[in-house]
C-alpha cells in the first residue's frame, strides 16, 4: 500500500496541478479544468489529507454494503487522514464539481482541529456519501467560492484564518445535511437494525460464541459491510443505545436461556458465554438486570 505524507505528492498521484498553498488546494470546476477523479485502476493507498469534494455520478454501480445508493443528486465525499482509498474504473463522475484537499497540519493551532475529529461522516467510506438537494448544492458552491477567492488571491496573515473560517462553515453545513439524511433514511437504518440481530442471533445458533468467543464491534461492522462509526451512529439513532449495549443485552438474553439449565454453574455459563473473567459475567448481569445471576436462577428456576 501506497503512503503520501504531503499533499504535492498526493495530488502528482491524481495527476493534478501543484497546489498554491504547500497544505492546501481548491479544485472548483464548472464543467472544464481539473478535478479529481478516479483512476482506471488504482492500487490501495492512504495519505495525510482531509478530502471534501462533491462530484456528480454518471455511470457504474456504487454500492454501500448491501445498498445500492440513489446518485440523482449530487453526492459530497468526506475523506479523513490514512483512510485506505480505492478508485475502481466501473465508477465514473462527472468533472463538474469542487474538490478541498488540505493537510491535516494545517489545521493545527485552530478549534477546527478538534471539532473536524468529531464530524462521524469523516468516518465513513467514499461510498458513504452525503446526497445534497439543489438548494443545498447552492449553499455549499457559495462557500467555496469564497474559500477559492481567498486561496488563488495572494496571500496574506489574514487569509488562513479566513479559509478556516469558511471550511467551519461549510462543515457545519454538511453536518446539518448529514442529520437530515439521516432522518430520511429511516427504511435503511431499520435494515442495518434488523442485519444486525440477525448477525447476532446466527452467531449465537452456530455455536461461534463457544468457539471464537465474544464478537468484537469491528467484526461484526466488517461482517455487515459498514464502518464501526456508521453501525454505532445508525443503531444510537434508531434505538438510543449503543452497538456495545445491543451487543450486551444479546448476551444477558442467552444467558437467562442457560441459567435455567440444570447442573451448571455460575463460571460454566459465563465460560460458554464467551467471557474470559466470570466475575465480569457476574457483574455484568447484575448490571443490567438488577440482580445477580445466581438470583436470577433462584427466581426464574423450573420446578
Amino acid at each position: 500500500m501506497q503512503h503520501f505524507k504531503t499533499l504535492s505528492s498526493y495530488l502528482d498521484y491524481l495527476g493534478l496541478p501543484r497546489p498554491e498553498h504547500p497544505m492546501l488546494s481548491v479544485f472548483n470546476s464548472k464543467g472544464d479544468g481539473y478535478l479529481p477523479c478516479p483512476r482506471e485502476s488504482s492500487p490501495s493507498i492512504t495519505n495525510d489529507c482531509y478530502s471534501i469534494s462533491f462530484k456528480k455520478y454518471v455511470d457504474g454501480d456504487l454500492n454501500y454494503g448491501r445498498t445500492n445508493y440513489d446518485f440523482t443528486n449530487g453526492a459530497l465525499i468526506f475523506i479523513a487522514p490514512r483512510q485506505v482509498l480505492q478508485w475502481d474504473n466501473s465508477v465514473v463522475f462527472e468533472k463538474k464539481g469542487f474538490s478541498i484537499n488540505f493537510h491535516e497540519d494545517f489545521l493545527k493551532g485552530t478549534e477546527l482541529a478538534q471539532q473536524i475529529k468529531k464530524y462521524g461522516f469523516f468516518s465513513y467510506s467514499v461510498n458513504e456519501a452525503l446526497h445534497l438537494s439543489p438548494k443545498e448544492e447552492k449553499q455549499l458552491e457559495l462557500i467555496v467560492e469564497n474559500i477559492e477567492i481567498e486561496y488563488q488571491n495572494n496571500q496574506d496573515s489574514f487569509s488562513k484564518e479566513i479559509i478556516i473560517s469558511q471550511l467551519d462553515t461549510l462543515l457545519k453545513y454538511a453536518n446539518r445535511f448529514y442529520e437530515r439524511q439521516f432522518l430520511n433514511r429511516k427504511e435503511l437504518s431499520n435494515d442495518l437494525l434488523e442485519q444486525f440481530n440477525q448477525h447476532l442471533t446466527e452467531y449465537f445458533e452456530s455455536g461461534q460464541l463457544q468457539e471464537k468467543g465474544i464478537p468484537s464491534i469491528e467484526n461484526i461492522a466488517d461482517q455487515l459491510s459498514v464502518s464501526q462509526r456508521y453501525l454505532s451512529d445508525t443503531l444510537k439513532k434508531e434505538t438510543g443505545k449503543t452497538t456495545t449495549e445491543h451487543l450486551q443485552l444479546h448476551l444477558i438474553d442467552e444467558a437467562k436461556n442457560i441459567l435455567l439449565q440444570p447442573n451448571k454453574s455460575i463460571s460454566e455459563v459465563a465460560y460458554e458465554l464467551g467471557f474470559e473473567y466470570p466475575p465480569y459475567f457476574s457483574r455484568l448481569f447484575k448490571k443490567k438486570e438488577g440482580i445477580s445471576p445466581s438470583e436470577y436462577r433462584e427466581k426464574y428456576k423450573l420446578n
